[in-house]
Formats: structure tokens, C-alpha cells, sequence
């Protein structure tokens, strides 16, 4: 009787010490800083690994849905997969919508619980980028073309809709004048084509620009300059 006793406690102990360590094991595998990366509305989910056992081959899985949905639904391409990233982009079409997203992480038969995104409206919270120039130069006048970021949705036909669709835009275009190294702001509107008049001949100049979105209240990086010399 005695002996039945040992090995009855022997075993209790031992499932109570398996489990002190597992629950410590799947907190230290959860994921960290899940959060969703939109640029462009190319929506990507992003996190980091578990605070112990980065040296080990986690993968993960990642679900998403909708704000109001009850169900999750797994992201196929993303399920048991190695990489920290996850594209979402076509599982975030409704840009004005509210998503979610969370991950999970395993390694050897030790799962951790869910790690999940705040709540993310992909209209609110993209980035866009500056746009993009196309310069040409008639006599002593530079006529400066801007074109909106494309995006990752198409039209009827096929073509990429651009960011003027989703949003009113205001482009500013800025002229730094080489020799004076000065720039101003020679233009803010909604036109996508701008002719700057009157240069001095003989003198060099470099063009900027940037969108500024009013309804939120932000805007894109500067784009890259581009110079020209008026002859």
C-alpha cells in the first residue's frame, strides 16, 4: 500500500511540474508587437518573436476578420510559416472597415495562446508615399507632372486605381533655386500638372513635391529632388 502511495505521488508530481513548465514555455513563445504595417493599403501584419526560445524554429499561424465577425478565419499562406510578416492585403479590401489580426507561434508540440492586433481601419491608417514627378522643360518654363502612388487594387479593366479614387488630395510642389539656395513653395492645389514659369537662364533648380491629405489631416514624405539646368 505504502509503495501504491509513493507512485501516486511520484505522478501527481510529476504532471503538476509538467505543467509549471509548459504554461511558462507557451507565455515565452507568444508573440510580441503584432501590429498591422499599411503603405499604400498593401497591408501587411508584422510581429516579433516570443521573449525566450527565439534561438528555435517557431513557425506561426495567423488568423484575421472583420470587426463585428465572430469567427476567425485562417490565412492559408500564412499557416505554419517562419517569417515575422504576414500579407493581408486581400483579406483587407473594405478599406473603411475595421480588421483584426493575431498570431500564434509553435515549436515542438509547445503552442502558445494568440497574440492580437489593436483594431485597424486600413483608410485611416495607411501611409502613402510622395508622388511621382515627371519633368520636362519648354524654353526658360519646367512643366512638372505629378501622378498619385498606385495601388494594389485593379479596375474593371485591369489597370491599378490610383489614391485620388480613396481620397481628395492637395499636391505641393517646392523650386530650390541652386545658386541662391532657397526654396519655396511655388504650388498647392489639386492639379496634376504645373507649369513653373519665368527661370532665370543660366541657372540650375531642383524640384520637390509631397501630397497632403485635408479630410485627415497628414501627408507623404517629400519625393526625391529632381534638378535641371535652364540653359
Amino acid at each position: 500500500m505504502k509503495s501504491k502511495h509513493c507512485f501516486l505521488g511520484f505522478l501527481i508530481n510529476f504532471l503538476l511540474t509538467d505543467v509549471v513548465e509548459t504554461q511558462p514555455a507557451q507565455e515565452s513563445l507568444k508573440p510580441q508587437r503584432v501590429h498591422f504595417q499599411s503603405r499604400n493599403f498593401h497591408n501587411i501584419l508584422r510581429w516579433q518573436p516570443g521573449k525566450v526560445l527565439t534561438g528555435h524554429h517557431n513557425i506561426y499561424f495567423v488568423q484575421y476578420k472583420m470587426y463585428g465577425q465572430r469567427q476567425w478565419t485562417n490565412k492559408e499562406d500564412c499557416w505554419g510559416i517562419q517569417e515575422l510578416s504576414c500579407d493581408l492585403t486581400n483579406e483587407t479590401l473594405d478599406i473603411q472597415e475595421p480588421y483584426y489580426g493575431r498570431v500564434r507561434a509553435a515549436v515542438a508540440e509547445i503552442h502558445s495562446s494568440w497574440s492580437m492586433t489593436p483594431r485597424f481601419t486600413p483608410w485611416l491608417e495607411t501611409k502613402i508615399d510622395p508622388p511621382v514627378l515627371n519633368i520636362t522643360q519648354v524654353d526658360r518654363s519646367l512643366l512638372v507632372s505629378l501622378c498619385a502612388p498606385n495601388l494594389p487594387y485593379r479596375d474593371q479593366k485591369g489597370k491599378n486605381t490610383s489614391m485620388e479614387n480613396y481620397y481628395e488630395l492637395v499636391y505641393r510642389v517646392f523650386i530650390i533655386n541652386n545658386s541662391l539656395e532657397k526654396e519655396q513653395k511655388i504650388y498647392e492645389g489639386a492639379h496634376r500638372v504645373v507649369e513653373i514659369e519665368a527661370l532665370k537662364p543660366c541657372s540650375g533648380y531642383c524640384i520637390m513635391a509631397e501630397i497632403y491629405q485635408p479630410m485627415l489631416d497628414r501627408g507623404s514624405p517629400r519625393s526625391q529632388e529632381i534638378c535641371m539646368e535652364i540653359l
